[in-house]
């Protein structure tokens, strides 16, 4: 047992270093058949190898790359299908906040509130998700370093947030391209947070499409091994049928039919790094 805090989310899924906690779903609400499906789909997988895990999918893409770009179903309809989704599925469900008015009112839904990496340090933001009484989970910017993450964290406790997690999606490095350093896995929680790894976000390329944001898809599962080797809590992995036909995010995406097999992978280097 690590001796972290345990990070609780909701029904019955911890952040407590035994198990890794698993964050899936689609990026976005393309309809609300869509996510239902993808949702039933991935509780079948998880329920199946017997994992802890969380339904990610977001009702609002507000930093698409272009202004004409799909961005979703908004927050009151979009909200209200995922907390249905928990509700029937018996799963916490989480997906990202942009302003101090939408954290407040996604929280009658949602369990776990995401904060985007863009805005990291938005310090009304974080504060009003901390108030909320949910659990939170601050993405890393791309600006940040590792320890960077040690004033957010003291915002969130300054409103007595005690349940948040950090999300490495990796640094800018260049133009259009990210890098991931699996050292700042290590050193946030040397720090004393539980750490998750967004293994389909690191990969991406920001605005490489020109209209949109290309990415390296294949390499998502890489990042995700080696980053459970190195000793995260959690892993993020947006996931979709088809991903070329998705509407935001494609290219990063991993195809659901492959979702099972990386997972077992994962759970099984999970238990050889702590050996």
């Amino acid at each position: 047992m690590s001796s972290l805090p345990v990070v609780e989310i909701g029904q019955g899924v911890r952040f407590d270093g035994v198990r890794p906690v698993f964050i899936l779903g689609p990026c976005v609400i393309e309809s609300e058949a869509f996510v239902w499906d993808m949702a039933r789909k991935l509780k079948g997988i998880a329920d199946g190898l017997g994992i802890q895990w969380v339904f990610k999918a977001s009702y609002d893409k507000a930093n698409r790359s272009a202004g004409n770009s799909y961005r979703g179903l908004g927050l009151e309809a979009g909200c209200g299908i995922l907390g249905a989704i928990g509700k029937e599925l018996g799963v916490p469900v989480t997906t990202d906040v942009h302003s101090p008015e939408e954290a407040t009112k996604a929280a009658e839904w949602i369990d776990f509130l995401q904060i985007p990496a863009f805005l990291s340090r938005q310090t009304d933001l974080i504060l009003a998700a901390g108030r909320t009484g949910r659990a939170v989970n601050v993405k890393k910017g791309q600006f940040m370093a590792p320890w960077d993450v040690k004033n957010v964290a003291d915002k969130l406790l300054r409103v007595g947030c005690e349940n948040f997690t950090f999300t490495e999606r990796g640094t800018t490095f260049g133009y259009q391209n990210l890098v991931a350093d699996m050292r700042s896995l290590y050193w946030m929680r040397e720090l004393g947070y539980r750490v998750v790894m967004d293994a389909t976000h690191s990969v991406q390329r920001p605005g490489g499409l020109g209209t949109a944001t290309g990415g390296d898809g294949k390499l998502a599962p890489v990042l995700a091994r080696a980053a459970v080797a190195a000793g995260c809590d959690g892993v993020f992995l947006e996931t979709h049928i088809n991903p070329a036909e998705a509407l935001s995010d494609g290219p990063n995406q991993i195809p659901l039919a492959d979702l099972p097999a990386l997972i077992q992978q994962l759970l099984r280097i999970h238990d050889i790094a702590r050996e």
